[in-house]
């Protein structure tokens, strides 16, 4: 597998919407890290009250995750539910260029301790979730960081190095995997033989491959994101596995 995989949707510079105060919000910010610069989206609920908790995702972007990148999946993907079902999406930019499984990674811990004192989170632990890069970000980073974390998501996505420590350190966690059927970037074999490595270990996954879809799976975006978010809300109760 190259070490940067290609992103096929066009860089699209989401501009800011209007009404924001009534649906919520979607906050610009930035912060250092070790002397990094780091800049992320923040979706916060409608109605969100800083005196409360809300569950939270780690969510990482396609491609370079830049973010430009980060603002378009926001806004074609987890805004609209994370507004309406209580969710907090917290999403980073890759610092100084690194993604987030070839070096970005290091800053994960200082920003989610950040985020921790700058947000109300429930159970102080965060569902990690990314397409693409953005899905072996999740794997990645969760794999080294488990403490911080109650689930994965990849929408494609998978454990780029499965060695046996990185796949004791998720085996906790619910892991969900959503490839598409024509995925063009070679997903499906690694992410089918990733699964069937998980089930033998007795890990909580679901596991599905998208009819019809490629590698940018349709279906999980716009409307269809409900899909991630049911997900989200039953790891809130308990990890699930396919039957």
């Amino acid at each position: 597998m190259g070490t940067n995989r290609g992103w096929l949707w066009p860089l699209v510079i989401i501009a800011a919407t209007q009404g924001a105060a009534a649906r919520g919000a979607v906050l610009h910010e930035s912060t250092r890290i070790q002397g990094v610069p780091v800049e992320y989206e923040v979706v916060l609920p409608n109605g969100y009250d800083a005196s409360r908790s809300y569950p939270a995702v780690l969510a990482f972007g396609p491609g370079p995750q830049t973010v430009d990148i980060d603002r378009r999946i926001i806004d074609t993907t987890f805004r609209d539910q994370a507004e309406k079902r209580g969710y907090i999406v917290i999403m980073p930019a890759a610092p100084d260029g690194q993604l987030f499984y070839q070096g970005g990674e290091r800053i994960i811990p200082a920003f989610l301790r950040q985020m921790l004192a700058d947000y109300r989170i429930k159970g102080g632990k965060f569902r990690a979730a990314g397409l693409s890069n953005g899905g072996i970000s999740a794997f990645e980073v969760a794999s080294l960081y488990p403490q911080f974390f109650v689930s994965i998501t990849g929408f494609p996505g998978y454990l780029l190095f499965p060695t046996a420590p990185h796949m004791a350190a998720i085996s906790k966690l619910c892991i969900h995997m959503f490839v598409g059927q024509y995925d063009e970037l070679g997903f499906e074999n690694p992410m089918e033989e990733e699964a069937a490595r998980f089930r033998k270990l007795g890990v909580a996954l679901t596991y599905r491959v998208e009819p019809g879809q490629g590698h940018h799976i349709e279906t999980l975006s716009g409307p269809g994101a409900a899909a991630l978010f049911d997900q989200f809300d039953q790891d809130q109760r308990g990890c699930v596995r396919d039957r």
